[in-house]
């Protein structure tokens, strides 16, 4: 086996274990999760588990970091110089894909901040100059008259709330309409629904 051979299996079983410590820290949070249950969940022994990481805290703090970066790059690729019909089109409908694909890491995220985001805050750096440049082109429309005067980082704080509670709360909503637990929800008619509603409450008053 080549070096190239072996650091990508080293990069795959990094992947492995970080995976699954997700879904250990989405169902059981950080003091609820051992690092026997993120061994058996990657299918590796606590032994070999502990020869790729310090802690479990370490492990927590490494996975946080990883959803923050996905959220960074989903946000960075959207074009802020579009109209606000196609940003917010497709912004949202990036969102609501992630949680709809990764209720996992959406969870964890969530949990952490619901404890009071200890490990969060020198992350957040970033999302907030993101977030920050957003507003700014958020309040251009406003003053040109594209969309009605609104706060605009709590206009991205209420779709953040309204895409991640898919993830949260997605087998309420799946009750609610009859489904089966873990049936696939459709995602094209909740983009097309939360859309309309953001859009629509956007509007100008003399549009």
């Amino acid at each position: 086996m080549t070096r190239t051979d072996l650091a990508q299996k080293r990069a795959d079983l990094k992947a492995q274990i970080r995976e699954a410590a997700i879904l250990e820290f989405a169902e059981h949070g950080l003091a609820g999760t051992s690092t026997q249950g993120i061994a058996d969940r990657a299918g590796i022994t606590k032994n070999k588990l502990h020869y790729h990481i310090e802690s479990k805290e370490e492990l927590y703090q490494q996975a946080l970091h990883h959803i923050i970066r996905i959220w960074e790059e989903l946000f960075d690729s959207v074009d802020l110089d579009s109209s606000p019909e196609a940003f917010l089109s497709d912004y949202i409908r990036r969102k609501i894909r992630f949680s709809l694909d990764h209720p996992a890491e959406v969870k964890m995220f969530t949990g952490e901040v619901m404890r009071g985001a200890p490990l969060l805050r020198e992350s957040w750096a970033g999302s907030r100059e993101a977030s920050r440049a957003a507003a700014e082109r958020i309040r251009q429309w406003a003053e040109a008259g594209l969309i009605r005067p609104v706060n605009p980082m709590l206009l991205q704080f209420n779709i953040w709330a309204m895409t991640e509670a898919y993830a949260i709360l997605g087998p309420e909503l799946r009750f609610m309409l009859d489904m089966e637990d873990g049936e696939a929800l459709d995602q094209e008619a909740i983009c097309a629904e939360m859309t309309a509603l953001v859009l629509q409450g956007l509007r100008p008053a003399n549009a």
